[in-house]
């Protein structure tokens, strides 16, 4: 088994059927990479002396190789997670000139050089400084990317970001997201108003017009509804057909809070969904809001909002 498939087999099966992005245009920077690891055993087999067990130093070797090891790990992990760009190009370059300098200390552990070779001197000291200035460049892009994307994503996240809260379907927070983001709002002494809207007869839609459908109905509208949010708003899905909206610094009863809800009733209340034999599907709004003040416990908040509208 070659070093890339041990190294790819420790990751999850999921991550590992990821298309692997390229890396400043090779496609093959992976196998570019194996061939000059490859490179550099032989060169060190071929000119220099191999050292007898009793000359290992395993502590070194444990900790030159396991360093070694969990770089390429994390290389895999980088192009299996990122799509293309100079970002991802500058962070994998980073890692694979760590790797090499790491798997060139490595091979030191197994075979001495003569004193009179100086490449594996200059390799060691450039190497490793060279991977590590990269990816720092790539770190410093990394994070300009990660302010466009954050700005991208202010309506579907606020104060904190779990991957794990992510409704698969709309590509927005669950209702358990928006408890915990109810709970900081509070812990920060911030007051606004939590809203839900839904159709009446969504199910009648799946039954007559199938799930795939549906689906693509709920992605439309959460959409929708995100066009015509404030910039401080937060959108999330609870369950089924049903949204929550949090409008931060907009208490219930305000004018202006009522107005936000109003917008996007009407603004759910006159989409027409485009239905596959030209056919315009439109359903009526169902919407309710509440404080988020109060000593209710989040979850029960939500859910008697849920209770209004069954």
């Amino acid at each position: 088994m070659s070093i890339a498939s041990s190294l790819a087999s420790l990751l999850p099966r999921r991550l590992r059927s990821l298309p692997q992005a390229p890396v400043l245009g090779l496609h093959a920077f992976g196998h570019s990479l194996l061939l000059l690891m490859a490179a550099l055993l032989w060169l060190y087999a071929q000119q220099g002396q191999a050292r007898a067990l009793a000359q290992w130093v395993w502590l070194d070797i444990v900790g030159e190789g396991g360093m070694t090891l969990m770089v390429g790990v994390w290389l895999i992990y980088v192009r299996a997670s990122r799509p293309a760009g100079l970002v991802t190009s500058l962070l994998c370059l980073g890692l694979a000139g760590m790797l090499l300098g790491g798997f060139v200390d490595t091979l030191d552990e197994f075979w001495a050089l003569p004193k009179s070779l100086l490449w594996d001197n200059a390799l060691e000291s450039t190497l490793t400084p060279l991977g590590m200035v990269l990816l720092t460049c790539g770190l410093h892009q990394w994070r300009r990317e990660q302010l466009v994307l954050n700005a991208q994503l202010r309506q579907r996240e606020r104060l904190f970001r779990d991957h794990r809260r992510v409704d698969g379907l709309t590509q927005l927070g669950d209702a358990g997201y928006m408890a915990q983001q109810l709970l900081l709002e509070r812990a920060e002494g911030r007051e606004g108003s939590l809203v839900m809207l839904g159709w009446q007869g969504f199910e009648a839609v799946a039954r007559r017009h199938g799930l795939a459908e549906a689906d693509r109905l709920l992605q439309a509208a959460a959409q929708l509804l995100l066009l015509h949010l404030r910039g401080d708003a937060l959108l999330c899905r609870y369950a089924g057909d049903r949204f929550i909206v949090l409008l931060p610094g907009l208490a219930q009863g305000n004018g202006y809070g009522d107005s936000e809800c109003q917008v996007l009733r009407a603004a759910l209340a006159g989409f027409a969904y485009p239905l596959p034999g030209g056919e315009r599907l439109q359903l009526p709004v169902l919407m309710t809001s509440v404080g988020t003040a109060g000593p209710a416990d989040p979850q029960e908040l939500l859910a008697q909002l849920a209770g209004r509208l069954a």
